[in-house]
């Protein structure tokens, strides 16, 4: 037997027990004639001690411990006399009575400990040894809770869960497609998943009625922090179902994770927001609700006084931050050049202050009398110490999308943005389509399987561009956390929705002829929802990237840094899969 006990459970009342405990060697520590070892495993940490007056011999072999060897020890638990309050096993320690060495070990090239001296790239490319420590560690154990918890209440919900191919065919609309090559069938190739999308309605089409999968999907995009080339999803499809039945099921699957993995209870319906509602007051359609800064559209009070900035714009709008006229003036011409970033794109900022006595002091004074800035104070309700943000441009969705981004920064410059709070939402009544000026056409918002509100399918044939979908996307604190809407089962209608989406009847066919087909058996009305597993956790760890909860992750350019992959094949395998590899440069 390595051990009778783990390195987090032994506890003062086991004093006197002999026990026997293995793990790595966190660190080690002389004090006159004795030694103390800190064991860590993934349980916790127990202090060994080490005593020459007992055991002369033993204690020079404790003082041949490296960080991060591996041993196993004997010896009986004892009452510290120098308690730690910081551990759970801080009232014990072992006196140890044998010593067996399992591995020894490099030294580590970083530090494993909470606050590591580590930078990325290096804790990536030792990932094995980054995840030994006990701040990464607990997200992959908080991942495991929630999996756990989700398969609980969608088994409770007669939900069954479903595996689906990892090789499929390539379709078009969303990212790239990650391809395999086929040896088997020469110049041919598979497709992975970017969503088991297809593949769920197919189940709906089988009878399945309530289908569920934890599962690995594959995107070939450009990376930020809060995406991964593979990634996890909570996928769900449902049965004879409407929007609402789905939203009400999800919402509480979102209530019950809270309430067991982070103990807070949201007993209030979530707030439901119309898609042009968040773009107006918010600029996103995954607006941050843990504080208010509203967009205020200006155009009305500010246009028409000289300020050609504002009277040659399509868009004026601002935001008031409460209590922050006491930005100097320094700090405001960061907010500027933080806007101007080329990232975010605006030309410059306009600023007012309200004044202890309620006049309002801005940086385009010269253009504007008092009374005019009055109406502007009164227009966003400011009181005597707040501060107004104004941006302007003559795109209005590109202006509103710059204001978001000055909107967030002032949050985290104000504090306003706390991990520990929640602010939940729906987004709903997405459009169905939006332009794509690379493409030259319509493009489906979500997925060409999306079906349209009922009221707007006529306007599919003279406006499509107005069509709104049956879509929805949970936002918390600003992150999408998941999304769905109601599929189209009709097979007559999802021609329709190909012929806007500019395929031919022949390629439409080709590409999802399988599930047209399937239509064409009786496929019961049906929709789903996909959560992102990843970002669900992030959320609730409060980490900013999802790449440290995930186990092995890829690092921005979608290498792992680790396996050193992607890589090269040999000419052989080449060969063998009828393949020639052909280096453009860029």
């Amino acid at each position: 037997m390595f051990r009778s006990h783990t390195c987090g459970e032994l506890r003062l009342a086991d004093a006197g027990k002999n026990v026997t405990l293995a793990g790595w060697v966190q660190r080690t520590r002389k004090m006159g004639g004795m030694t103390f070892v800190d064991l860590r495993d993934r349980y916790g940490i127990t202090q060994l001690v080490f005593n020459t007056e007992v055991n002369a011999e033993l204690c020079e072999r404790a003082n041949h411990l490296g960080r991060e060897f591996v041993i196993q020890v004997k010896g009986a638990v004892s009452e510290r006399s120098s308690k730690n309050n910081n551990i759970p096993t801080g009232e014990i320690e072992i006196i140890v009575s044998e010593l067996n060495i399992l591995n020894t070990a490099l030294t580590p090239p970083f530090t494993i400990e909470d606050n590591t001296d580590g930078g990325d790239d290096l804790r990536m490319k030792y990932r094995y040894l980054d995840l030994r420590r006990n701040a990464v560690r607990k997200n992959l154990e908080l991942r495991h809770r929630m999996t756990m918890e989700v398969r609980r209440y969608l088994d409770s919900k007669g939900f069954l869960e479903v595996e689906t191919p990892m090789l499929i065919g390539s379709t078009p609309e969303g990212a790239r497609d990650f391809v395999v090559p086929s040896r088997m069938n020469p110049g041919q190739f598979y497709a992975l998943p970017q969503s088991p999308q297809t593949l769920k309605q197919l189940l709906m089409v089988s009878g399945f009625d309530r289908y569920f999968q934890i599962v690995k999907c594959f995107r070939d995009e450009d990376l930020r922090a809060d995406r991964q080339p593979e990634f996890t999803q909570i996928d769900c499809e449902m049965s004879f179902v409407e929007q609402e039945d789905i939203i009400q099921m999800f919402e509480g699957m979102a209530k019950h994770l809270f309430k067991e993995l982070r103990g807070v209870e949201l007993t209030e319906p979530f707030i439901r927001m119309p898609w042009a509602d968040a773009m107006k007051y918010y600029g996103s359609d995954k607006p941050d609700l843990r504080f208010g800064m509203k967009f205020v559209e200006l155009m009305d009070v500010l246009k028409g006084y000289g300020f050609s900035v504002f009277d040659n714009a399509a868009y004026i709008g601002g935001i008031c931050a409460e209590g922050a006229a006491h930005y100097t003036r320094k700090q405001l011409d960061q907010l500027t050049e933080f806007v101007k970033r080329p990232q975010i794109g605006a030309k410059g900022m306009v600023y007012a202050r309200v004044e202890a006595d309620g006049n309002v002091k801005s940086s385009v004074d010269k253009f504007y009398s008092q009374e005019v800035l009055q109406k502007m104070k009164d227009a966003f309700g400011a009181k005597p110490g707040d501060l107004i943000l104004i941006l302007s441009g003559d795109d209005v969705m590109k202006t509103r999308k710059q204001l978001c981004e000055l909107r967030l920064e002032m949050g985290n410059q104000l504090g306003l943005r706390d991990k520990n709070k929640f602010a939940c939402l729906w987004v709903v009544d997405f459009p169905m389509f939006e332009w794509s000026e690379e493409e030259g056409r319509l493009m489906a918002m979500h997925h060409p399987f999306t079906h349209p509100k009922d009221e707007d399918i006529p306007l599919l044939d003279t406006n499509p561009a107005a069509v709104r979908a049956d879509a929805y996307d949970m936002v918390v604190n600003g992150v999408e956390v998941g999304g769905g809407s109601i599929r189209i089962h009709d097979s007559q209608l999802q021609a329709k929705m190909f012929e806007i989406l500019g395929f031919t009847p022949e390629k439409a066919q080709e590409q999802f002829g399988f599930l047209m087909n399937a239509f064409k058996f009786g496929a019961p009305p049906h929709g789903g929802l996909a959560y992102g597993l990843d970002r669900w956790v992030s959320l609730f760890a409060g980490l900013d990237s999802i790449r440290d909860c995930i186990a092995f992750p890829k690092n921005n350019s979608g290498r792992d840094v680790m396996l050193d992959a992607p890589g090269f094949l040999d000419q052989k395998q080449l060969d063998e899969l009828n393949l020639i590899v052909d280096i453009k440069e860029k």
